[in-house]
């Protein structure tokens, strides 16, 4: 499986755009964090990619994301990276247990969060943000209430980051394809 096939599958399935924007988003937190550590940024790139490939498909907790892995299983995604989009869930039972399925829960909500920080600044960019913006508005509970703040701090620590260690280096890799993300200013 490589990059190209795993975004045939998001665009097959995805139909909007800021859905598959906050896919690449977790896509780019993945690679970045690969990097550091040392693993393969492809594979966990990929991950971060097809996370969320079926939302459109199966919107529910009954049925995302484990209606979407036979799918995936179909498509020769191999089974790493397919576990590793059922960790992501609490619900689906599936312990995260390596690095990379602890990647794919810290790097998933932190990247709404950073991305609504970002749309509320007069710059509408990456480019001047800073965790600190993002502490700030964390402090809101009103402000992007779907990003649960309780799940993300959960994640992190369970990723062995500190919080706002972990939003700066998300901001960073964000920062790499903020066009793409319709977040450059």
């Amino acid at each position: 499986m490589n990059r190209s096939e795993a975004l045939a599958i998001v665009r097959e399935y995805i139909k909007t755009e800021n859905l598959v924007r906050h896919m690449l988003s977790v896509e780019a937190a993945m690679r970045f964090y690969a990097e550091k550590y040392g693993q393969d940024p492809d594979t966990w790139g990929i991950t971060g990619l097809l996370h969320d490939f079926d939302w459109e498909v199966h919107p529910t907790l009954e049925n995302h994301p484990q209606s979407g892995a036979p799918i995936l299983r179909q498509r020769g995604v191999p089974e790493e990276i397919v576990l590793a989009i059922l960790s992501h869930a609490d619900h689906t039972g599936v312990p995260r247990q390596t690095l990379m399925q602890k990647a794919l829960y810290a790097c998933d909500e932190i990247t709404g969060l950073i991305t609504a920080v970002a749309l509320v600044r007069p710059s509408r960019s990456l480019y001047d943000l800073e965790a600190s913006s993002v502490k700030k508005k964390w402090k809101d509970k009103a402000f992007a209430a779907g990003a649960n703040r309780e799940e993300i701090a959960k994640a992190t620590a369970d990723f062995g980051l500190e919080l706002w260690e972990h939003v700066g280096n998300v901001i960073l890799a964000m920062r790499k394809i903020a066009p793409e993300l319709g977040l450059e200013g």
